[in-house]
């Protein structure tokens, strides 16, 4: 493999996978690894998401966000590990550190009326939250986690085909995957000098799960950690996904694809009292997808870094880290 050390993420269009055209698909695949072998970051287009449903979500959750804490807390449920519906200010800080992030979320899961009874996975999600306040929520916000799953899927397609495995390896794996859709509000700070020295919008982390798929990184300050300690902003067009390889996906390659750290830093100063906005949707496999390292990727150069485990022990283990869920 080529080291290659990128100053912006490379921008691919999912319209060259899913066009028919065996030359676009191979040379996306050829791109696509290469980018998740060095940086582990691609910004993506033709992901069949249109600017006016994400116009309509970002409106409703601008709404919400502006409610009382006491009409939004309504919504939060630590019952359920905060795995659907709000999470207040500061509840989520990075593995490893205790300061909480200066951001408040909503998350959406999968829509349990579209998963068959015969399915055992139906029991093991909690139901969705609707704020009775934002009628039109539902809507929008499952029409965009379903486009989102789809393009997901796609992606998974050529990750399988870049290592070596069917195209379709992840498809079973992922059929009502635990999947997030988070919707976050990097909050105003009026009084900078009133929260802690070391807190952040979202402190260094990587992702738990398979791969993410984020709208809204056009806004400043999201950056990723380049191999050689270097920082780089990660900026994407309007029209673009950025998507990521979480930890899942590293563990069951063995590190071959990279999930690599990232940040949201805080804005200057005197931008402080603005908010910030992102919608990333977390991909997540089947509670019972064993992550054991494939033996492709496992070699005397590479030797197996990783314990075995299933993906909802491993999602049980890190939410625990976040401190999320005791």
């Amino acid at each position: 493999m080529t080291e290659i050390l990128y100053d912006e993420i490379p921008s691919l269009d999912l319209a060259d996978f899913t066009s028919g055209d065996a030359s676009k698909k191979a040379a996306f695949v050829n791109k696509l690894g290469d980018a998740y072998q060095n940086i582990g970051f691609v910004a993506i287009k033709g992901h069949g998401l249109s600017k006016e449903l994400q116009d309509r979500l970002y409106s409703v959750i601008k709404e919400f966000f502006t409610f009382s804490d006491e009409v939004k807390t309504q919504y939060e449920k630590p019952e359920i590990g905060f795995q659907r519906g709000y999470t207040g200010k500061g509840k989520e800080h990075a593995k490893g550190r205790n300061t909480g992030d200066l951001k408040e979320f909503y998350h959406v899961g999968q829509e349990l009326s579209d998963i068959p009874d015969s399915d055992p996975i139906k029991a093991e999600y909690p139901a969705n939250i609707w704020p009775a306040e934002l009628p039109e929520f539902k809507e929008v916000a499952l029409e965009i986690y379903k486009t989102l799953e789809a393009a997901g899927k796609n992606m998974l397609k050529a990750i399988a085909l870049h290592l070596g495995l069917e195209e379709d390896y992840f498809e079973d794996k992922v059929a009502y995957g635990n999947s997030i859709l988070r919707q976050i509000h990097y909050f105003p700070i009026e009084n900078p000098e009133e929260v802690p020295a070391d807190a952040v919008r979202a402190a260094e982390h990587g992702d738990i799960n398979l791969i993410t798929l984020l709208m809204g990184a056009s806004a400043d300050g999201l950056q990723v950690l380049r191999r050689d300690g270097k920082w780089i902003p990660i900026t994407a067009l309007p029209d673009q996904l950025v998507v990521n390889v979480g930890d899942m996906l590293e563990r069951l390659t063995n590190k071959k694809l990279k999930s690599t750290i990232h940040r949201v830093v805080n804005p200057p100063r005197e931008l402080m009292h603005t908010s910030r906005y992102s919608i990333p949707f977390f991909m997540h496999p089947r509670s019972e997808m064993d992550l054991t390292c494939l033996d492709s990727c496992v070699d005397e150069q590479n030797p197996k870094q990783f314990a075995d485990a299933t993906a909802g022990k491993f999602l049980d283990e890190r939410l625990r880290e976040l401190g999320l869920k005791k």
